[in-house]
């Protein structure tokens, strides 16, 4: 694929509704480009920076399906513990819940944390993955609104949890809205800041 066209379809490969929602509800108003959710594809991530994890998943992907695919990767980096757990947040909360998400914390002043959203993209089997970020930082807080998507009654945004927000509201201002409004920015064929 030339550097200057863009995809007409994109393969995701996510098998996290929540994550699907929030993408179909930010993309679907980019015209002439159907998704084709992929959740069967289960693929093998390796350990390193949030970056690196980013586009073996892409890569590993578009060979499993020998074609192009798009991923999308989540980090939680807490300022008080160096970034930690970053991209190995998911493992965190499933071993400690939301109240022990706030215990690793509780010996910090800083409660600081950054959301992080990598979507990548790869063109096809051998290709070099195109990576788009969104970063919102935030606060880690005890858990408020409703919990049934990952860490967001932790992430207090403004004096809201991700949780508390409204879904239009907080993908306007969350890490997976900016990540994806630079994937749609290129979609349209624009110049976009990319890794």
């Amino acid at each position: 694929m030339a550097a200057n066209t863009r995809p007409k379809h994109l393969n995701f490969l996510t098998s996290n509704a929540g994550k699907l929602r929030e993408f179909q509800a930010v993309m679907s108003n980019v015209p002439d480009l159907t998704v084709t959710n992929r959740g069967d594809v289960d693929i093998d991530e390796i350990q390193g920076t949030i970056e690196e994890i980013a586009r073996d998943k892409a890569s590993k992907g578009a060979a499993a399906i020998d074609g192009p695919v798009l991923t999308e990767d989540t980090a939680l980096e807490f300022k008080a513990l160096n970034g930690l757990p970053g991209p190995y947040i998911k493992y965190f909360l499933m071993s400690l819940g939301h109240e022990g998400l706030n215990n690793l914390l509780a010996a910090y002043e800083d409660k600081s944390i950054t959301s992080v959203c990598t979507f990548a993209y790869c063109a096809g089997p051998g290709q070099k993955p195109i990576l788009f970020q969104g970063r919102t930082d935030g606060k880690l807080v005890p858990a408020r609104g409703p919990s049934n998507f990952g860490w967001d009654p932790c992430f207090e945004y403004q004096g809201q949890t991700y949780a508390e927000m409204d879904k239009e509201e907080k993908n306007k201002i969350s890490h997976r809205g900016k990540a994806l409004e630079k994937l749609k920015a290129w979609l349209a064929g624009g110049e976009v800041e990319t890794l």
